[in-house]
């Protein structure tokens, strides 16, 4: 089926990707603040704020509602810190307190004094994106959507504060006391971050419903942490996952309701959906944190640790045993490691290494393996020799200690410790510690 794709379309995704990457910048910080619902709560506290602008002022221009929903999401971020500071709640218990009570109060004006006010609440939720193309301005002779113009400009106001107080949001962010000390006023950067995220908050609240700006406020920028370590590359990030969002979102809604037999659904909400996505493929797939990578890190270390605990009892077995002696069977091996399926993966690491031959049930190791075993079990024996004689640790807990540390000793540590243990006794063992490997 082909995709009809016209003009509206366009700035549809314009409109989407400028309001998700306007909110996605202020999002970084709320994330690294572990301020997320902040959005939330100022997204539901707006209500009151439209509807005393209307009582004020008689009037539903859209210049008057944003004024007044937007001072009232400053009011809202200046309460939950006062609230935080003064009361002992932690923010969460803080931000639920405040947002239901305005939100409760702007039902209550909505209802029973303004009541003339034109309030959808599926516009509220799912705002009107899809609408955005029909209400145009123009500038310098080509007609822009005004909600496009609205999130371009919040887009470009967002960015210029992050540039210019990136060093002082960074440092505030993660270690206010810091900042502090360096001069850096945190109060004012919090409450000043607290203000842009109100007001951009009310700005794409009106083109793409307070689903939208809630997720792209924290969606992007939890997607982004996943993924990077470093502020810069994660701001950056969150801006792509963004517009990617908008962009996906919009051909979603437009094709997917069609594959069984539905007409289009919201663009706001599968805009969501699809940043949505993307945070679980970072959450599965992400190089470093994400679950799956994580599943695979632990499945190498236990798989070389077995690894390691197979190859020091072949060599111990070799060293135990007359030249020529039988090789292990693998019923002794599974009797001395107790690691179920992880030992048949070990032998078979060891075999592709060439470190291990085995024939029927039998495993010994080869030329190499005994360089590799005699190498680890010098590590262990180094360890015992330095708890025991250096550190003065009980000679029944040296082997399990030196079991734990031998794994993770490389050829500098060994060294290291051949010099501080040249001089000192011998091992509660009494095993001779290998010499290093050719």
């Amino acid at each position: 089926m082909m995709l009809e794709w016209t003009f509206l379309d366009t700035w549809i995704v314009i409109t989407g990707a400028l309001s998700a990457m306007a909110c996605a910048l202020p999002g970084n910080y709320l994330v690294l603040r572990r301020m997320s619902m902040m959005g939330d709560a100022i997204s539901h506290t707006v209500l009151p704020g439209l509807a005393i602008a209307f009582l004020i002022t008689g009037s539903r221009d859209s210049l008057t509602m944003l004024v007044g929903a937007t001072l009232v999401g400053v009011l809202t971020a200046y309460l939950v810190q006062a609230v935080f500071r003064l009361s002992g709640l932690d923010r969460g218990a803080t931000m639920g307190v405040i947002f239901t009570t305005f939100f409760a109060l702007g039902l209550i004006l909505i209802r029973q004094a303004a009541d003339h006010v034109d309030l959808d609440p599926g516009c509220v939720l799912y705002g009107a994106i899809e609408l955005t193309p029909l209400d145009v301005r123009e500038v310098f002779g080509f007609e822009i959507p005004r909600a496009a113009l609205t999130s371009g400009a919040a887009l470009l106001l967002n960015a210029g504060f992050v540039t210019l107080f990136y060093k002082e949001l960074r440092i505030s962010s993660f270690d206010p006391a810091l900042a502090t000390t360096l001069g850096i006023n945190a109060g004012f950067m919090h409450y000043a971050l607290m203000t842009t995220v109100a007001a951009t908050t009310v700005v794409a609240f009106e083109s793409v419903g307070s689903i939208l700006v809630i997720a792209m406020l924290i969606v992007p920028a939890a997607s982004a942490w996943l993924l990077t370590d470093r502020l810069w590359v994660m701001i950056l990030i969150s801006l792509v996952i963004g517009a990617l969002s908008a962009v996906l979102g919009h051909i979603s809604a437009i094709t997917v309701p069609t594959w069984f037999g539905f007409r289009d659904t919201s663009t706001a909400g599968m805009m969501s959906v699809a940043a949505g996505a993307i945070f679980l493929m970072s959450f599965l797939f992400s190089p470093r944190y994400g679950l799956v990578s994580r599943f695979l890190g632990q499945g190498m270390l236990t798989l070389r640790i077995t690894r390691d605990d197979l190859l020091g009892f072949l060599y111990r077995y070799h060293e135990l045993t007359p030249a020529g002696a039988d090789r292990v069977s693998m019923t002794d091996i599974r009797a001395a490691l107790r690691q179920g399926a992880w030992t048949y993966l070990a032998i078979w690491d060891l075999r592709r290494r060439g470190w291990a031959e085995q024939i029927g049930e039998g495993v010994r190791l080869t030329a190499e393996g005994l360089d590799r075993g005699r190498g680890l079990i010098r590590s262990h024996r180094l360890w015992e020799a330095y708890l025991y004689n250096r550190l003065g640790v009980d000679a029944g807990a040296v082997h399990f200690s030196a079991h734990q540390l031998e794994h993770y000793t490389d050829p500098a540590m060994q060294s290291e410790l051949d010099r501080e243990t040249v001089d000192s006794g011998d091992i509660p063992s009494h095993r001779k510690i290998p010499q290093a490997r050719r």
